[in-house]
């Protein structure tokens, strides 16, 4: 039986900015990426195979800016070098049918890219990928916001963001970290980063290495290795804002949920909890600044990092089953993320640092799911534009804002199908 502690963690809020009146990337964006435009009243761009290259593959669909990217096809998409993704662009996993869509094998880049939206998409990387590969790579990007996507299997780190702004990553799972480092991921000077309600698992450390201006909310860490969360431990002054997450340890774990914080790293933390025990049962500690004191890290009276979108903040104690029902591309979650969930759910028990993918099976391929018909390829399927009074025959209609609430009718439908969960 899981222990309840509550604990609000809604008080943080109370000297937040006020919402942007700006448009959120779609309805539950939160953090410094929440505004994000992505490819709103751009063209249409139907992936139509699971091909490497060439005419309806994803590499040619995310080439060119201006687009939304809907998927006629589920699958594995196994891509034999990196995909660089261009700017504004909505890349909508949730319209994939069966399965959903992974992208596995090698990296996918978000670099010099701006207004980028990615929802419900599986990026697995390869231990055939190049040895410093990361399998998403956010540099010198601004306006970015990665919601319920899942990342795992990078050789060096699986994710990579540096020098970027106005960026969100949210109920997404970072995991199984491979050789040779196995680390989750590696902050490199961000500003205006927010991550909330991710699950960071089986990953040897870096979860994250925090070299970075950040609000780190809600998040679960569990079975790291050698450490969980790093600090920057450089010259540089970084701000990190640590505020109602939990640190779970696994089979794999040392006591280190901490690490490697010094005098620059500038820490504001609140309720955080720590379960270090491994039975199986949900019965954490409230973690104090005693750790990070050790380390030298310069203790902060009030956080640093205020997005102008605020994140509806949970107690850490809340959060486990929120992520457990929610994280990573739960529409239809795969082998890898139900693994993943259930070593979660064993509370301590469960879990494992690997070196290569084929040690827990390797990439399935389920079999493609089948796409309701959409006459004039505006994205929208046919029933849904008669059922909600559109032309299925005419492909401007996508961009027409029929309710006047600032999406256009292609993003209400794509807001329909992620509200579903």
């Amino acid at each position: 039986m899981r222990k309840i502690i509550l604990l609000s963690c809604t008080w943080y809020f109370s000297i937040s900015a006020v919402l942007f009146s700006q448009q959120l990337a779609f309805p539950g964006a939160e953090g410094f990426g929440a505004t994000a435009t992505g490819g709103r009243g751009g063209t249409v761009y139907h992936v139509t195979n699971l091909n490497d290259s060439g005419p309806g593959t994803f590499r040619e669909a995310v080439s060119q800016p201006d687009r939304t990217i809907v998927f006629d096809v589920s699958g594995v998409i196994k891509i034999n070098s990196r995909v660089a993704v261009a700017s504004k662009i909505t890349i909508a996993g949730q319209t994939a049918p069966g399965q959903g869509i992974t992208i596995y094998g090698n990296p996918v880049s978000f670099s010099t890219s701006d207004n980028v939206i990615v929802r419900y998409i599986r990026f697995h990387g390869s231990i055939d990928m190049p040895r410093g590969g990361c399998v998403v790579i956010i540099d010198n990007a601004e306006d970015v916001i990665l919601d319920h996507c899942s990342i795992t299997w990078g050789r060096w780190d699986n994710l990579h963001i540096k020098e970027s702004k106005n960026v969100t990553l949210q109920y997404c799972i970072n995991g199984e970290a491979i050789d040779p480092q196995r680390f989750g991921a590696l902050l490199e000077n961000p500003t205006n980063l927010t991550i909330h309600h991710c699950l960071w698992i089986d990953n040897q450390s870096r979860n994250p290495k925090a070299k970075a201006a950040i609000q780190f909310i809600n998040n679960i860490v569990y079975n790291w290795g050698s450490s969980g969360l790093v600090g920057g431990h450089s010259s540089a002054e970084h701000y990190q804002d640590i505020l109602c997450n939990y640190f779970i340890a696994g089979p794999s774990s040392t006591d280190n949920y901490f690490s490697m914080f010094t005098v620059s790293d500038h820490v504001y933390h609140r309720g955080n909890y720590v379960d270090l025990n491994k039975d199986g049962a949900l019965n954490g500690t409230t973690i104090t600044s005693e750790e990070l004191i050790k380390m030298n890290a310069t203790i902060e009276q009030a956080p640093h990092n205020i997005s102008p979108v605020k994140v509806t903040m949970d107690s850490a104690v809340a959060i486990f089953d929120k992520i457990v029902s929610q994280a990573g591309a739960s529409l239809h979650r795969d082998t890898v993320d139900l693994r993943l969930i259930s070593q979660l759910k064993s509370l301590g028990t469960k879990g494992s640092i690997i070196k290569t993918e084929s040690e827990v099976g390797g990439q399935d391929y389920p079999k493609s799911g089948k796409s309701s018909l959409d006459t004039d390829m505006d994205g929208m399927p046919d029933a849904w534009e008669k059922k909600h009074h559109l032309n299925p025959k005419d492909p401007s209609d996508r961009n027409s804002d029929s309710h006047g609430k600032g999406y256009t009718n292609l993003e209400d439908y794509l807001n329909s199908l992620a509200s579903q969960k």
